[in-house]
């Protein structure tokens, strides 16, 4: 699926901040990713609260799925039911991420492809741009005489593969001198500084090989190292402040099972596609994630407080309702008991049972004395 009818525009747009953001290509897309993520505010709030209500509800699936477990059609009718009688929409959660894949995908394309949708180069006028990159790239690669590195014009664009267009750039850079090189394709207005953020090279790739990473190229590749596991950081802790304070019950159930699983699988992602996507991307997410935290700090202190009271309040009435309903049992229970076992009275039964011995000796020895007093009249 091609995405660009979104690339050209996004594109546009990053070259417009990186143009007033001192042409700073690192901070061109963490202003990039603040704007993208406020946009996308109302709709991760209505996720969060949607995520909230499920938590409520949670027992109450529960409750029908073990009920309907062998009837898989009575079930589903009475989830529905449950979720109209409560609001609920189970879809409602993931129209956020529905939204940012697309615009993970295109701002992939955006970073890999700079000079189409950032510059808007037609192909004629890449090709060109890269195969001139390439042809220095060659010559000063064959003056150094070093083995084991490209000294063709094919070998040079072969190894630069799909980031042909960000190395192209990236060589001008260094080299503003051979820019007479493109023939004109590319002006040095034009020219975008991949490293000119903290030193990182955005448009390079991280890697995981030591030899690499603490390499002739350590400059490059270390930082980069370093970003990938910033962002593997802050997407754990993200998805843990995400995921919602289940019960004792709802962490054994599917549903905090899935939550606990989906807490280390975003890091894992993360990991792993960071050293497949360029640097730009990786701080792109990593953005993304620091923004999220702070937000959800924001969404549980202001949006979830919010309904504590209330819930407090429904809790507190609840108790009150089963304690007077279990004060009555209690009552009727007693005078029963009272009446009908014994024959005593209930203010009798409270008393302790030294007391009722007593009571009983002292009534009998009355009568004994009546007897007695009878016969000596006699």
């Amino acid at each position: 699926m091609s995405f660009d009818f979104l690339a050209y525009p996004l594109g546009k747009f990053l070259k417009f901040i990186y143009d007033i953001a001192f042409e700073n290509y690192g901070l061109a897309i963490i202003i990039f990713t603040f704007i993208v993520r406020l946009a996308l505010l109302p709709l991760t709030i209505k996720q969060h609260k949607s995520t909230m209500k499920m938590q409520e509800i949670q027992p109450l699936i529960n409750d029908i799925q073990k009920k309907y477990k062998d009837d898989r059609e009575a079930m589903n009718q009475e989830l529905m039911k449950l979720y109209q009688e409560h609001n609920y929409n189970p879809a409602g959660g993931c129209l956020p991420l529905l939204i940012q894949m697309p615009l993970i995908l295109t701002l992939y394309w955006v970073i890999v492809q700079p000079l189409k949708f950032m510059l808007g180069k037609s192909m004629e006028a890449i090709d060109g741009i890269v195969n001139a990159a390439a042809k220095a790239q060659a010559s000063i690669n064959s003056a150094l005489h070093l083995e084991n590195i490209p000294m063709t014009v094919e070998e040079v664009t072969k190894s630069w593969g799909i980031h042909r267009e960000i190395r192209a750039l990236s060589f001008f850079n260094e080299h503003p001198d051979m820019l007479t090189e493109a023939g004109g394709l590319l002006e040095k207005s034009e020219l975008i500084d991949f490293r000119s953020f903290l030193g990182l090279h955005l448009g390079e790739v991280a890697s995981f090989q030591p030899n690499v990473i603490f390499g002739p190229e350590w400059k490059i590749y270390l930082p980069l190292f370093i970003l990938v596991i910033v962002a593997t950081v802050t997407t754990f802790l993200s998805s843990k402040l995400s995921m919602p304070k289940n019960t004792s019950d709802q962490k054994s159930g599917p549903a905090g099972c899935s939550s606990n699983s989906m807490m280390y699988i975003g890091p894992i992602m993360t990991l792993m596609f960071s050293f497949r996507l360029p640097a730009g991307v990786i701080l792109y997410w990593m953005t993304g994630y620091v923004f999220a935290i702070f937000q959800q700090l924001y969404l549980n202190k202001f949006v979830l407080n919010k309904n504590k009271p209330a819930e407090a309040a429904a809790a507190a009435g609840g108790g009150k309702a089963r304690l007077s309903d279990g004060s009555k049992k209690k009552e009727s229970t007693g005078e029963n008991n009272g009446t009908i076992d014994s024959g005593e009275s209930v203010s009798e039964k409270q008393l302790p049972s030294g007391e009722k011995k007593k009571k009983g000796k002292t009534g009998s020895g009355k009568k004994g004395g009546k007897k007695k007093g009878g016969k000596k009249k006699k």
